[in-house]
């Protein structure tokens, strides 16, 4: 396991931008996938997105065209543009060294977890 710590969440109108990025602790065979959770209140956990080492990406369906997850080594990034209220969440960063199949997005996959920071997009 590594250590991640994620920054950048903050409040934006609907419409806006916001920059997440993930740190993590080391650039090792634990960040072989790093991800973007999202859990809102009274809601389960939820994939965002997620990237692997070679840069191959994944989306969640309610994401794509507007999220724009990448990498560099051990740091992720998860641009989000044209927010919605519905994006309002707090948002976690994870890793994990193996994926396997095509479901890249179950939280059940990571075993880092970094302690989230909170997006709040108002209409």
């Amino acid at each position: 396991q590594v250590q991640l710590v994620e920054s950048g969440g903050g409040s934006v109108q609907a419409g806006g931008s916001l920059r997440l990025s993930c740190a993590a602790s080391a650039y090792t065979y634990s960040t072989r996938y790093m991800a973007w959770f999202r859990q809102a209140p009274g809601k389960e956990r939820e994939g965002v997105a997620a990237i692997d080492s070679d840069g191959h990406t994944s989306y969640a369906d309610s994401v794509k065209g507007r999220f724009t997850i990448s990498r560099d080594n051990a740091k992720i990034t998860l641009q989000m543009n044209s927010l919605k209220p519905e994006d309002t969440a707090m948002y976690f960063c994870a890793a994990s060294p193996a994926v396997y199949g095509l479901a890249w997005l179950e939280s059940y996959k990571y075993n880092s977890w970094g302690q989230g920071t909170q997006v709040t997009v108002s209409s």
